[in-house]
């Protein structure tokens, strides 16, 4: 996959540097594809993504989502955990839609 590619999902709004936006694309497909189980999209304007559980799993993703909303503060996550699972779901106001669209289909690309 082309760095352009990994990118499409990174919206415009980003405030994190250009050189760190690819290790952050990389940080999030490490994760969906060693934990995603399931993407869902409840409203347009939240998605879901649940994810095994993991020792450390809950850590490493309260660190990955904080750092993210630190640059995309228009994404809010919420982390619920379960017995065998992680439930996040990622919230953005209605004109940022479409940032969820393309994390859902990286989530699910990735995930295969």
């Amino acid at each position: 996959m082309t760095t352009n590619q990994q990118l499409e999902w990174v919206p415009s709004a980003c405030t994190l540097p250009t050189p760190e936006q690819s290790l952050r694309v990389g940080e999030f497909d490490d994760l969906f594809a060693a934990a995603l189980r399931g993407v869902e999209r409840p409203a347009p304007h939240r998605l879901r993504l649940t994810l095994g559980a993991a020792a450390g799993r809950r850590a490493v993703v309260e660190d990955l989502t904080a750092r993210e909303t630190a640059c995309c503060s228009f994404v809010t996550f919420t982390i619920t955990p379960g017995d065998d699972e992680l439930v996040v779901d990622a919230e953005v106001p209605a004109a940022q839609s479409a940032v969820l669209d393309a994390l859902a289909a990286r989530a699910a690309a990735v995930a295969g």
